[in-house]
């Protein structure tokens, strides 16, 4: 690690909505921006390439067929040529890029965040565990794999997204893999404003504060607002333009101790939040309580934690393989334990 002492941004705007290629022109022109104010990290809102399905939460499924094929074809590839400009303008502008988007791949679709670094290389890609309530008629699910945290030049990084910051095992197996800069992407809190609170900025900005505090780590909060073009495309009665009214951005940067470090936009307003992070103050806010460290009660609770991916298709090669080697260590393990007998 090179880099304790660093600027971060967060950004909070809107897409071109189910246009991928001018979504991520925009994603390009954010980023170039925060290098010019000296940022060394960015990072953008759940699926914000090429924006969140909020016709899932306004309509039956069948009024949503509209969608599915435009979605579908505007989802990003991993390897495809925007997934590379995207590498291209982190290796452009010297910055580290966190960013949500809904991935395609084969038939299927993922909630997905990818971690980018300064060289433009892509660190990680992972996916959502389990989509969100009427989320699962849009997405997949990740697995264990996707519960990683990762060793870069400026700290040890990491990302949930959305309601995984509801998931206590989820999150306490992040904050045990020694988690200092926390990437949690949201879509936005605009949806049934005044209706769901569950769905609101106060309980939602709320999991991002307690995830710093109880990871005691530095947490990036960025999140998409609902843009007048959005608004045209989705909302085609009165009932769907109460349930998602415009704006509803609530961008957050939280230090380890839970204290807000940059001055919320308006929820309507585009723009960038901009946070100095000192990777040392971890310390001092692990020395006080570290869930997964000191401060556990492993003889009490704990953890099963399955971090290997979990495959639809396993050729039969590849499993014959491995079964042989599970054989062999059971063997071995067989041999072991009569030799402590004797």
């Amino acid at each position: 690690m090179e880099n304790t002492n660093y600027k971060v941004a967060v950004v909070q705007a809107a897409p071109v909505y189910l246009d991928l290629n001018a979504s991520v022109t925009k994603a390009i022109k954010f980023i170039e921006e925060a290098a010019e104010n000296g940022a060394k990290l960015i990072t953008f809102g759940e699926t914000w390439l090429p924006g969140y399905p909020w016709w899932i939460w306004l309509d039956a499924p069948a009024m949503g067929m509209q969608f599915v094929r435009r979605y579908f074809e505007s989802s990003l590839v991993v390897g495809s040529e925007q997934h590379k400009r995207i590498n291209e303008a982190a290796k452009k502008n010297n910055i580290y890029v966190g960013c949500g988007f809904s991935e395609r791949d084969g038939g299927s679709l993922y909630i997905s965040q990818m971690l980018i670094s300064d060289e433009g290389e892509t660190i990680a890609i992972r996916r959502k565990l389990k989509p969100t309530h009427v989320e699962r008629t849009v997405f997949g699910s990740g697995d264990g794999s996707d519960l990683k945290v990762h060793e870069t030049q400026i700290g040890r990084l990491g990302a949930l997204a959305c309601w995984e910051h509801l998931q206590p095992l989820s999150k306490y197996a992040m904050y045990s893999q020694n988690e200092q800069v926390h990437f949690a992407a949201w879509p936005g809190f605009s949806l049934y404003s005044g209706k769901a609170h569950a769905l609101g900025p106060e309980v939602n900005t709320a999991a991002s504060q307690i995830y710093a505090v109880e990871g005691s780590c530095y947490v990036l909060a960025p999140t998409a607002i609902v843009s007048q073009e959005m608004h045209d495309i989705l909302c085609d009665t009165d009932i769907k333009k109460e349930f998602l009214p415009l704006g509803g951005g609530y961008a957050r940067i939280f230090g380890p101790d839970g204290s807000p470090l940059a001055e919320p936009l308006p929820h309507d307003q585009e723009g960038i939040l901009y946070a100095e992070i000192d990777l040392g103050m971890i310390a001092l806010a692990k020395g006080a309580a570290d869930p997964a460290g000191h401060y556990s009660r492993p003889d009490v609770t704990q953890l099963l934690f399955n971090p290997k991916p979990q495959r639809p298709v396993v050729y039969r090669d590849e499993y014959n393989a491995n079964t042989s080697h599970k054989t062999e260590e059971k063997e071995i393990e067989q041999t072991t334990e009569n030799h402590e007998k004797v």
